[in-house]
């Protein structure tokens, strides 16, 4: 296991977010100025110097519920609202995004290349606020710095922790199943066809060595058409970065059919962006994608500073409130609490739990709680 997987994981997982509620913003018609603040809220707050200063810390990939945990505090950091389970929809289409461009990666050092591309699309969310814009290019310099000259190997240690952190998600974006580019059991149906990577030789011939020096080669059949990779891909704070993975791929425009389904339990509903075995024909696809994807926006709530508004991933409040009754206790955290007190007169039992007993050195007793009041504090 990496640790330095962390803010790959973080830097990625938040730029797939910025890119749908982008898109949601524009496709519900959020006055500009208020789908500036949110951008620029949840970017400032997700790039603060002293949280980013604390996550680019050798530390090992957070669980499942803890990463889900902050980006519920970041995706509220501004007037934007999500539901629970509508949170969870955002959540999940960002992990099966993500997952599928690790998938992709040619070479374990292209996961820099699709990081590069998610900051170039952030940075132009915030062209017109030179501080937050600061606070972007501040985090490129510390990608150069801690994984700009890493080697090789580091790079598939960090896919590999990467790979293990996805590996039992597995679930039905519509979006990639139109494209066939996931099976229906949720696992992604990788190319055989293509460019290989940079600085490989496209397959076809054998070649035979003796003492460093090649002594003859033979040319085989092969099933699959490739081509090579004229170029590496730049790791400088602005260049071309190659390869598409890790730009938004919501902007493209595609002819979709909207299907309300269950996203991970039977009989819980869900929008088109996450695929059952149980369509409803009669919902169409009458808005963009990113409109299917997100639902419609609520009514607004009120707050002192500002009018606030709740995003819904859902068709409509219905079908939340369906899902959420049938809601998958996957993030939630559950607590049991025994009171010792009660059990008098067992001297034994005390002695255990003193020995067993933590003092309070006011450090955080959970993992990511430093980062998540970091982020407190930051909003």
């Amino acid at each position: 296991m990496s640790l330095r997987t962390l803010p790959l994981l973080f830097i990625n997982l938040g730029g797939e977010m910025l890119y749908i509620l982008d898109q949601r913003l524009r496709a519900q018609s959020i006055p500009v100025d208020k789908s500036r603040k949110v951008m620029h809220d949840i970017i400032g707050t997700m790039f603060n110097k002293r949280f980013m200063d604390e996550l680019f810390k050798p530390q090992e990939a957070y669980s499942k519920k803890a990463m889900r945990t902050v980006f519920d505090r970041l995706a509220h950091a501004s007037i934007m609202r999500l539901n629970t389970a509508s949170m969870d929809k955002l959540y999940d289409l960002m992990t099966m995004a993500f997952k599928y461009q690790v998938s992709l990666c040619l070479r374990p050092t292209d996961l820099l290349l699709v990081t590069f591309n998610h900051m170039d699309a952030i940075r132009s969310f915030v062209e017109d606020s030179p501080p937050i814009k600061s606070q972007v290019d501040n985090v490129y310099r510390l990608l150069i710095q801690h994984y700009a000259s890493l080697p090789a190997g580091e790079f598939q240690l960090i896919r590999q922790t990467l790979l293990e952190f996805f590996e039992d998600m597995h679930i039905r974006v519509s979006i990639f199943l139109k494209d066939k580019v996931q099976n229906s059991n949720g696992r992604f149906a990788l190319p055989i066809n293509g460019p290989v990577p940079y600085g490989s030789d496209i397959p076809g011939t054998i070649r035979y060595f003796s003492d460093g020096a090649q002594l003859k080669s033979k040319d085989f059949p092969v099933t699959g058409k490739y081509m090579a990779s004229l170029r590496e891909g730049s790791f400088d704070m602005k260049g071309d970065r190659v390869t598409k993975l890790g730009t938004n791929m919501y902007n493209v425009s595609r002819p979709v059919e909207t299907q309300i389904a269950s996203s991970r339990q039977k009989g819980a509903t869900a929008s088109s962006d996450v695929e059952s075995n149980n369509p409803n024909p009669l919902a169409k696809a009458e808005l963009n994608l990113l409109a299917h994807l997100m639902g419609s926006i609520g009514k607004e709530a009120e707050s002192k500073k500002d009018k606030g508004f709740r995003i819904n991933l859902f068709q409509n409040d219905a079908e939340e409130e369906q899902y959420s009754v049938n809601r998958p206790a996957q993030y939630d955290f559950k607590v049991i609490n025994i009171d010792f007190s009660k059990l008098k007169g067992n001297d034994e039992l005390s002695k255990i739990m003193g020995d067993l007993a933590i003092p309070d050195s006011g450090a955080s007793s959970s993992k990511g709680d430093d980062l998540l009041e970091l982020m407190d504090s930051a909003s």
